[in-house]
């Protein structure tokens, strides 16, 4: 999704994606949007060359963290392309530009991770944000009457928590439940089922309206990922539950400015967590 919205900034250039067939890929939405997906057969990055060397690609940007640095100066040294890196976790890059959009990024980090030429951008002022949150920020939406929270444990929840995160709310008074997930959540079926006779959940899958949910929310209980950046730019209260190592830094960065991260094994506490936000409320 922050390809696509990166894409958008490059209004006159002629776009094209490569990616794999991967569970939970959203290579039809990339289509939907416009934009050729030419789909690769493995991560070897001669084939990536063959590819470059094709279409005669004058920039490529890289956003996998199964591609490293050997792999971008290979694909630099027989290309002699621009490469733009997408990094989250301070790794080792061979490219021309660094990009690290979250909130928690620091340049100083990258000092003798990237050449000395590389452009590093960094930070709230790079982070990308589709359009809807830039608008719905000025809106004043009619909220409910209940105390609404917003969950999103990314769209293929791949750590199955939306149910225990539901189980673990459920003796709480005058709440209303928001859930955002994707058709590649492949617990999606068993979510359905378990929300189906649940009045106070709403259950929005695949939904175009993330930033009017959040808008409207009293509070988020997230992963601390891409989400963070647009929960926070919304100014929202937030708990992030940490589910993978890649989010360490945004996780890290959370608590330092007093949010509550919990780990997956202390679900259980996010009842005490709400009720004292409620009660601010």
């Amino acid at each position: 999704m922050r390809d696509l919205v990166l894409a958008k900034k490059y209004k006159d250039a002629n776009i094209t994606f490569a990616s794999q067939n991967l569970d939970g890929n959203i290579n039809h939405k990339i289509q939907k949007a416009g934009y050729k997906v030419n789909r690769l057969k493995s991560n070897d990055v001669d084939e990536l060359i063959k590819l470059v060397k094709k279409l005669k690609i004058d920039l490529v940007v890289i956003d996998s963290y199964d591609i490293d640095y050997k792999y971008e100066k290979k694909l630099k040294k027989a290309t002699k392309v621009k490469i733009l890196s997408f990094d989250d976790t301070y790794e080792k890059h061979h490219c021309d530009i660094l990009l690290n959009h979250n909130i928690y990024a620091k340049k100083k980090k990258y000092k003798n991770l990237v050449p000395k030429k590389c452009e590093v951008r960094c930070g709230v002022k790079y982070t990308l944000l589709r359009d809807e949150f830039l608008k719905a920020k000025e809106k004043n939406y009619e909220k409910s009457k209940k105390f609404t929270l917003f969950v999103a444990m990314g769209g293929a929840d791949s750590a199955n928590l939306n149910i225990k995160i539901i189980k673990s709310l459920k003796n709480l008074k005058n709440i209303e439940l928001n859930i955002v997930t994707t058709d590649a959540n492949k617990h999606l079926k068993d979510l359905k089922s378990y929300v189906k006779s649940k009045k106070w959940i709403k259950l929005h899958i695949n939904s175009k309206k993330i930033a009017q949910l959040i808008a409207q929310s009293n509070f988020s209980i997230i992963t601390p990922s891409v989400v963070a950046n647009e929960v926070v730019f919304m100014d929202k209260p937030l708990v992030a539950i940490k589910v993978a190592k890649n989010q360490k830094n945004m996780a890290k960065y959370l608590k330092k400015s007093g949010y509550t991260v919990l780990k997956i094994k202390d679900i259980y506490k996010l009842k005490k967590v709400i009720k004292q936000c409620k009660q601010k409320n």
